[in-house]
């Protein structure tokens, strides 16, 4: 009877620890890919789709212009690759594992901690560099007054001393395990408090720092950043082993994954990388910077110190005053004393001649320089209004016409008017032919007046401002 009693307890804990190890396993999102999509589909499409996650690290906006870890290697790897590149930002690693197996993302550029269960449903590429999980904590209230020993002696050091108390991770995450893992270890249970899939990476540093919640867990590289933004937090507990940090990419995508680790491990060997993970991992007072700045969309909502009048001169035009934005850096970086090799001048690179036409007499005055811009804006509006209906398509047509000038755009759409195309689309039709006009055989075709363009730069121009843009409205708000 005893032995009975005894062969029963023991099914019950193996029952207990199976389906313990299968709740954490239970996944919220789709394990298989679901599209076949490789490198071969993503060069024919022209670009390829990366999901990004929402922190101060990965990618956001400085003065106007993208910046980020993942940001910069990603910009390298799409020339690598010849492809555009077009960046979604989620949250939640599970969220994100749903996306990139559902087609919304070719490449998960997270900052990924490799483990074995996540091989299930990811292809990991070449690891970016090694890290380790701690615990973030917050200093004591007033740990400026106090000696170093008075405040080791108010924080948890050892993680036995965690056992009952609140620990809050996302889900799904690796972090999640390991307490899972560090409960079994210490022999005691942590409180693990889930918090919601989308929330932020970063969100439970900042609650721990502002005293909203006790404790999270991090990676030390990226905790090592926010401890520079919230020097009330302390991150020198470690609660794990070192564990390699990677992107990852769907199980059937082989081809898009050898191509991504023979780009990382040849840009690995250049000074490229380094400059790149030293910039945004071993620079906490530029870090810092960034995160006080009003021009960051990390710590702030502005682009640049001409928002009130670019926001008036988009009222005017009836845009998006984050589209205007656009076009003003892609102009000037938002430096209104600015001079091109032509002589245009100021926030909108206005020729003189312009300029004065729109009522503009000193370029370098920021004011002058927007009310003319946006004065020969809205003449360009009113001319393309009559011949392109489609607002969207009009809008490439006048940022062409703002940057090349109006003659060799109505050039360009006679040449695609003539040869078949569609004089009223942009993209594929009159850009095509807007190339063309480098091209003797088009330039000097009769339909044509402006003749000769070296004209890749007004193509570039219109998808360099819209995709700008697009990065605008993910971080800065209308």
């Amino acid at each position: 009877m005893l032995e009975k009693i005894r062969n029963f307890l023991g099914f019950c804990v193996f029952f207990a620890a199976f389906v313990s190890c299968n709740q954490s396993r239970q996944v919220n999102f789709t394990t298989n890919p679901e599209v076949e999509i490789d490198l071969d589909a993503i060069r024919k499409r022209g670009y390829i789709n990366v999901l990004v996650d929402n922190n101060s690290i990965s990618y956001f906006i400085y003065k106007g212009q993208p910046m980020g870890y993942e940001y910069e290697l990603l910009s390298n790897l799409a020339k690598e690759l010849n492809v555009g590149l077009k960046i979604k930002v989620t949250s939640g690693v599970e969220r994100a594992i749903d996306q990139l197996n559902t087609g919304e993302g070719d490449i998960l550029a997270f900052p990924l901690t490799t483990t074995k269960d996540r091989t299930q449903y990811l292809s990991f590429t070449r690891a970016h560099f090694n890290t380790y999980q701690v615990l973030v904590q917050r200093k004591p209230d007033n740990w400026r007054r106090m000696g170093i020993d008075d405040i080791e002696k108010e924080l948890i050091r050892n993680p036995v001393e965690l056992v009952g108390k609140d620990v809050h991770v996302l889900p799904g995450t690796s972090f999640e395990l390991r307490l899972k893992n560090l409960s079994e270890e210490i022999g005691g249970d942590i409180n693990i408090k889930l918090d919601t899939t989308s929330a932020e990476s970063e969100s439970l540093i900042r609650k721990v720092a502002l005293g909203e919640i006790p404790y999270t867990v991090a990676d030390h590289m990226i905790a090592s950043v926010n401890s520079s933004y919230y020097p009330n937090l302390d991150i020198n507990t470690p609660l794990g082993v070192m564990q390699q940090v990677a992107w990852a990419t769907r199980k059937n995508s082989p081809k898009l994954l050898e191509a991504i680790n023979t780009w990382l491990g040849k840009i690995k060997k250049e000074p490229t990388f380094m400059v790149i993970y030293n910039r945004y991992f071993k620079s906490p007072r530029t870090s810092l910077s960034r995160m006080k700045s009003d021009y960051s969309s990390i710590g702030g909502n502005k682009l640049s110190p001409f928002d009130s009048l670019i926001k008036v001169g988009a009222q005017e035009l009836n845009w998006d005053w984050r589209l205007l934005a656009s076009l003003v850096y892609q102009e000037s970086h938002f430096m209104p004393q600015g001079e091109s090799w032509a002589g245009a001048r100021g926030l909108m690179q206005l020729m003189p001649s312009t300029a004065k036409r729109f009522g503009a007499i000193n370029l370098d005055d920021p004011r002058q320089s927007l009310k003319a811009g946006v004065g020969y804006l809205k003449y360009l509006e009113k001319y393309w209004s009559k011949h392109v209906t489609d607002p969207d398509e009009r809008l490439k047509f006048i940022l062409a016409s703002y940057n090349a000038g109006l003659t060799h755009i109505i050039d360009a759409r006679k040449l695609a008017e003539k040869h078949g195309k569609d004089p009223n689309v942009w993209y594929d039709n009159v850009e095509y032919y807007l190339i063309k006009k480098s091209d003797p055989k088009f330039y000097r075709d009769p339909v044509v007046l402006a003749g000769y363009c070296k004209c890749e730069e007004p193509v570039n121009y219109v998808r360099d401002i819209l995709e700008r843009y697009d990065e605008y409205k993910i971080h800065i708000a209308s």
